[in-house]
């Protein structure tokens, strides 16, 4: 097999495994709405619900940012899967709510487990903005496709997390094309060294964490907006959020298209505004149009912002250690979202709500966008090269192939070793050289 062949057959496990992971956050409201309608939940408590198995896939991700050097790609991907089947499978079969929070809980450990996996190997990949686009696109399509589904399947809390469970069980077969060791899964990564760009990844992590908690926060009560505040049908929300979910594959598309030709600072800072303006507007809405606006809208930035996101947590780290950890806290903020939204509509009403996630969203823009432009030091360009000290050649290698030998964007920099040139006894004297001439050729 050449090595082309596995390098696609890893990009394409690691997209599947991204898709499994990141199913049960996407799913979010209609697992949130079924449960509150299907076991007699309080919406609060529902979102608790949501929120302990999210806080599960947030705990599996800081875990293996921690230890995943002692476990093979291939090990922990299939782990998290058989933890997602058995979890999300035994939390449908039941009524019982105990059992319910210890399904929930197993599976968003497999989730987080999956989730931390793919982003690992991505974040080891040349072009890693080029690979999260390819797994938001999957996630999003696939989402989409239970929205339309679901509604028609019957009530009950069991249809989305069953959805969840078979997933992982079709992904199963992809994990063959992972590596068994861990180094093997990352083309440009280095086997030891400290974390880099501590600060910046920091201010990224927390960044992300608020980020992530404010849309999710509006994503886990979306549902319960659509049907009480507008007074819509399930199959009608249903329909918003597939299309929705499709506005989001037209802006990963747009996103993998438009590259490095804004940079990141760009699409992260003016996206997150565009983003606070969608909240305010969907949590306000008491009509279709309004409603399947701002969702509308808001799911075609949303997925947009965060592929350069995760491209800039990449970039910090080649290892794919700040990928992991950033990863990580998204998920803690989308665990803390359900609750926090259920807990806010409660005492401020939907636009109350979304008038503080708004807020949120606007006051963590700032400090995102400085990591983006003054972080990494490395041009947004495959195949830039970055001297320390001095100014990248990006223009240079902007020219070349993308087959060419330069390093790729987030390789590490290579050390400059000293050769010592050994002195000779005696010195030729000048009369030892000659002057060339077209006969003296060989």
């Amino acid at each position: 097999m050449s090595s082309r062949t596995r390098r696609s057959g890893a990009l394409v496990a690691l997209v599947a495994l991204f898709t499994a992971g990141y199913l049960a956050p996407y799913l979010l409201p209609t697992v949130v709405g079924r449960l509150s309608a299907g076991l007699g939940l309080t919406p609060a408590q529902a979102g608790l619900i949501g929120s302990v198995l999210l806080l599960g896939s947030s705990t599996a991700g800081f875990t293996l940012a921690a230890r995943g050097h002692r476990v093979g790609p291939r090990r922990a991907a299939r782990t998290g899967l058989l933890a997602m089947a058995v979890g999300y499978g035994s939390a449908a079969a039941t009524a019982s709510v105990p059992l319910v929070v210890a399904g929930a809980v197993l599976g968003g450990l497999g989730s987080g487990t999956a989730t931390a996996v793919a982003v690992a190997g991505i974040a080891g990949r040349r072009d890693p903005h080029r690979a999260s686009t390819l797994g938001l696109l999957a996630v999003s399509a696939t989402a989409g496709a239970l929205y339309l589904t679901l509604p028609h399947l019957g009530g009950g809390h069991a249809a989305p997390l069953l959805a969840i469970a078979c997933t992982s069980t079709l992904v199963w077969p992809f994990t063959a094309r992972l590596p068994h060791a861990a180094h093997a899964v990352r083309e440009t990564a280095t086997t030891s060294g400290p974390l880099p760009h501590r600060r910046a990844g920091a201010v990224l992590a927390g960044g992300i964490l608020c980020w992530s908690l404010a849309q999710n926060a509006l994503w886990g009560v979306s549902g319960r907006i659509g049907l009480t505040q507008a007074g819509l049908s399930e199959v009608t929300v249903g329909a918003v959020f597939a299309a929705a979910l499709g506005a989001g594959l037209a802006g990963v598309t747009a996103a993998g298209a438009l590259g490095s030709r804004l940079g990141r600072a760009v699409p992260i800072g003016a996206g997150t505004v565009a983003i606070a303006g969608c909240v305010l507007l969907s949590s306000t809405a008491e009509s279709l149009a309004g409603f399947a606006t701002g969702e509308i809208l808001w799911n075609a930035v949303y997925p947009v912002v965060l592929s350069y996101l995760l491209g800039l947590a990449a970039s910090l780290d080649p290892r794919g250690r700040w990928a992991v950890m950033v990863g990580s806290a998204s998920s803690l903020g989308v665990a803390c979202g359900p609750v926090t939204g259920s807990l806010l509509s409660e005492h401020a009403g939907y636009p109350g709500m979304g008038l503080t996630l708004c807020t949120l969203l606007l006051l963590v823009a700032a400090p995102m966008t400085a990591v983006a432009r003054h972080a990494s030091g490395r041009p947004l360009v495959p195949g830039s090269i970055h001297r320390r000290g001095g100014a990248p050649a990006a223009v240079l290698a902007g020219r070349g192939s993308g087959t060419s030998l330069v390093p790729q964007m987030g390789a590490p920099e290579q050390e400059v070793a000293a050769v010592a040139v050994a002195e000779r006894g005696r010195r030729a004297a000048r009369s030892a050289f000659g002057l060339a001439r077209p006969s003296s050729r060989g």
